[in-house]
C-alpha cells in the first residue's frame, strides 16, 4: 500500500494538484477516512465548497478546516461556479507568453542579427536593456528566436 500512496501523491505532483500544505487540513473526513486523501487538492477544495453549500458550515469554519482563508474560500468558490470540476484546477501563474519581446523588439534583434551573425543572445540582451529598457533573460530570447524562425519569419 506504500507503494500505491507514493504514487498517487507523484501523480499529484506531476498534474500540479499535490495540495502543498496538507497539515493545514483539519476535517475529520480528511483525518480519520482513507477515502478522502488531504493530499488531492481538487478534493479538498470539492468538499470545503460541498460542506458549506450542502450543509450549512459556516465559510470560517469551513475554509479553517480545509486549510484556506475566507478570501480564498471565496476565490475558489467562483472558480467552481465559473468552472466546475475544472476550475478547482490549479492555474499556471506567470505570464502566458514573451510579452517582453514584442515585434518592434523582435525585428531590431533580427536587423541587429542580420548585420553581425556573430551576435548571441547574452550580447544581444545587454543591447535590448540598453535600447528598450528591457530586461530578458538570454534563455527566453533563443527561445523567441526559435519560435520565429520556426515560423519562417
Amino acid at each position: 500500500m506504500e507503494n500505491d500512496e507514493r504514487k498517487k501523491e507523484e501523480a499529484l505532483r506531476a498534474n500540479g494538484t499535490f495540495n502543498p500544505r496538507t497539515a493545514r487540513v483539519t476535517d475529520t473526513l480528511f483525518v480519520k477516512g482513507s477515502f478522502f486523501d488531504a493530499r488531492d487538492l481538487v478534493q479538498v477544495k470539492y468538499e470545503m465548497l460541498r460542506r458549506v453549500r450542502e450543509e450549512g458550515m459556516n465559510v470560517a469554519e469551513a475554509a479553517a478546516a480545509f486549510g484556506f482563508s475566507r478570501v480564498a474560500f471565496y476565490a475558489i468558490q467562483q472558480a467552481w461556479q465559473c468552472g466546475g470540476i475544472s476550475g478547482l484546477l490549479p492555474r499556471p501563474r506567470g505570464p502566458r507568453h514573451a510579452h517582453k519581446l514584442t515585434n518592434a523588439v523582435m525585428e531590431y534583434v533580427c536587423a541587429t542579427q542580420s548585420e553581425d551573425v556573430t551576435l548571441r543572445a547574452p550580447a544581444l540582451v545587454a543591447l535590448l536593456r540598453e535600447r528598450f529598457g528591457v530586461e530578458v533573460h538570454p534563455r527566453s530570447l533563443e527561445r523567441a528566436l526559435a519560435r520565429r524562425s520556426k515560423k519562417g519569419l
